[in-house]
């Protein structure tokens, strides 16, 4: 029995060499790589556009509006959209993994992510969408600015 794990283990490298090489071939594809990105790009739009709505209604645009049914879609399609964005980068970065992880944009970009990721768990875990208060709005402020940021760094990945 550990012989088997033992042998399977040994064969992952292997597996792994395979892996990236069938992903490297998507950069030169026609249209898998361009697709990839594109729907990367519907993930982004999903994960704002939701926030942004939800973000104004904090800061006391369509006041009419209950907070509590509107966070619940909105948090439903950010989530979407991150996973959209998620799997699709996660493809992308597996046709290039070298390349990106000595990319100063692209390292900063994972930076600014996980950043929005704390931000959004603080909103969350205080009570924010209960309390729409100061710091609610501050939160909703910083939220946009490092997503923002992230959409920049994303981009300049070509550039630098």
């Amino acid at each position: 029995m550990h012989g088997g794990i033992v042998g399977a283990w040994s064969a992952v490298p292997g597996l792994a060499a395979v892996v990236v090489l069938r992903m490297a071939s998507l950069i030169s594809h026609p249209y898998a790589y361009p697709l990839l990105e594109a729907l990367h790009i519907v993930g982004i739009a999903l994960l704002l556009g939701s926030l942004v709505l939800f973000e104004l209604r904090v800061w006391g645009a369509a006041a009419e509006l209950p907070a509590a049914p509107l966070a619940r879609l909105a948090l439903t399609l950010s989530l979407a959209g991150f996973g959209l964005a998620v799997a699709t980068g996660l493809t992308m970065f597996g046709t290039q993994p070298g390349e990106l992880i000595a990319n100063r944009a692209f390292v900063l970009k994972m930076g600014l992510l996980m950043l929005a990721g704390l931000n959004a768990a603080a909103f969350h875990s205080r009570g924010g969408l209960a309390k729409m208060d100061g710091v609610a709005r501050a939160q909703t402020l910083l939220s946009l600015g490092l997503w923002l940021a992230v959409i920049i760094c994303g981009r300049w990945i070509a550039y630098v």
